[in-house]
């Protein structure tokens, strides 16, 4: 389970932090440009998402949220939910993902939920605190809650886990190998 440190409760993944939102159909070479991961994951980490908002890098806390709106993470199998993790985003909201950006985001240990047109009541700068485990979302600037559907149990325990190789390695136990 996270820490404090991450934005999270010991409590029961309470999420509360700012909203950085972005707007439909960002792709992932927006958010981790190639020429910056090619160089390392410090300069990534350095420059990240600053193509969509320029002041995002620099003024970031941890534990903040990632707003998008639909089809967010569309065009390619790149883990850009993994360095925004990294980076100390504690959950992503939006509209709709695309798939493997959702995947991505689950199996790298960060919380995503689709929240269709309830997007809309969330706007960058809010103040928001998110229950991963009951996946109720409280706009603590407008008052205004969001319900998201919960996260079945299997994928609670691949992030708290903190993502699916730690999980599976938590696991491999469980595991029979076929012959």
């Amino acid at each position: 389970m996270a820490t404090e440190k991450t934005g999270t409760s010991k409590k029961g993944w309470i999420v509360k932090g700012a909203v950085w939102r972005v707007g439909n159909n960002v792709n992932t070479e927006s958010i981790t440009p190639s020429h910056w991961l090619h160089m390392g994951e410090k300069p990534m980490l350095e420059h990240i998402g600053e193509l969509l908002l320029p002041e995002f890098p620099k003024k970031m806390h941890k534990g903040d949220i990632w707003a998008g709106g639909s089809n967010l993470g569309c065009s390619s199998s790149r883990n850009a939910p993994l360095f925004l993790k990294k980076k100390g985003i504690g959950v992503i909201i939006c509209h709709s993902a695309s798939r493997i950006f959702y995947r991505n985001a689950l199996n790298s240990g960060l919380p995503v939920f689709e929240i269709g047109d309830e997007i809309n009541k969330i706007h960058i700068g809010d103040s928001v605190q998110v229950d991963v485990k009951t996946g109720r979302i409280d706009n603590l600037t407008t008052g205004e809650t969001i319900q998201a559907k919960p996260f079945p149990d299997f994928i609670m325990g691949i992030l708290e886990a903190g993502g699916i190789n730690p999980y599976i390695v938590k696991h491999k136990s469980e595991f029979k190998l076929l012959k």
